[in-house]
C-alpha cells in the first residue's frame, strides 16, 4: 500500500502554465473602495487642519482677552490719576515754599502741620504707585528727550551743555508703560553740544520663526 501511494504521489504532475493562467486570481480592491478610502483620508486631514486652527484662534482670543483686561486695570483710571496729580502738584509747591521760610524758625505746631503734610504727600505718591503712577524727575544735564520732557523755555548757560534739561519745572509721570504727563522742563543753549547717546546694535541676532507655526 505504502509503494502504491508514493507511486501515486510520484504520478502527479506540476500544473502548467495554462493550467496556472486558468487559476482563479486574487481579488484587487475595486476602484470604487479606493476612491472612497482616499476622501475619507483627506476629510479626516482637513477637519484636523481645522480643529487645530480652532484651536489656535481660542488661545489667540483668550490672550488678547486677558490683554484688554489688564490695559483696562491699569490704564483706566488714567483720567482719574491726572485729576489727582493737580492736587500732588499743589501740595509739592506749597511744600517747597514753606520750607525754606518757615521749617527752621517755626514753632512746634507749625513744624508739625509741615510734617502733616509731608506724610500726605508721600502716602499720596504710595498710592499712585500702587495703582501703576510713577513719578519721574528729570536731572540736570540730562539729554532731552521729547518723549519724556516737553520745553517750556530755554536758558542761555554756557556751563551746560546745549540740549541738556537745565531746570525742572514741573516732575512727569507714567501710568504702566506709557506717558501719563511729560516732564516740563527748561533747556540749556549757548553751551557745547551735548554728547551723542550710543546707538543700539541692531545686527543682534534674532531666532526666525518656527516654520511649523502658521
Amino acid at each position: 500500500m505504502m509503494t502504491d501511494t508514493r507511486r501515486a504521489s510520484a504520478d502527479v504532475e506540476p500544473d502548467t502554465p495554462e493550467q496556472e493562467a486558468l487559476a482563479p486570481a486574487t481579488p484587487e480592491p475595486a476602484p470604487q473602495a479606493i476612491d472612497a478610502s482616499e476622501a475619507l483620508a483627506r476629510e479626516a486631514a482637513e477637519l484636523k487642519d481645522k480643529l487645530l486652527r480652532t484651536l489656535a484662534e481660542m488661545e489667540n482670543l483668550r490672550r488678547r482677552t486677558d490683554r484688554v483686561v489688564e490695559e483696562t486695570r491699569l490704564y483706566g483710571v488714567s483720567s482719574f490719576a491726572r485729576d489727582i496729580l493737580a492736587i500732588a502738584d499743589n501740595m509739592a509747591r506749597a511744600l517747597h515754599t514753606l520750607r525754606a521760610e518757615l521749617k527752621e524758625r517755626a514753632d512746634p505746631g507749625i513744624k508739625a502741620l509741615l510734617d502733616g503734610v509731608e506724610l500726605t504727600e508721600r502716602e499720596l505718591t504710595k498710592v499712585l504707585e500702587k495703582h501703576g503712577v510713577r513719578k519721574f524727575e528729570p536731572q540736570p544735564r540730562e539729554k532731552f528727550d521729547p518723549n519724556l520732557h516737553q520745553a517750556m523755555y530755554e536758558v542761555q548757560d554756557p556751563a551746560l551743555p546745549a540740549g541738556t534739561v537745565a531746570q525742572v519745572v514741573q516732575a512727569g509721570y507714567m501710568i504702566g508703560d506709557r506717558m501719563l504727563r511729560p516732564a516740563l522742563v527748561a533747556v540749556a543753549k549757548g553751551g557745547p553740544k551735548a554728547a551723542a547717546e550710543p546707538v543700539a546694535n541692531d545686527n543682534a541676532d534674532v531666532e526666525p520663526p518656527d516654520p511649523g507655526q502658521g
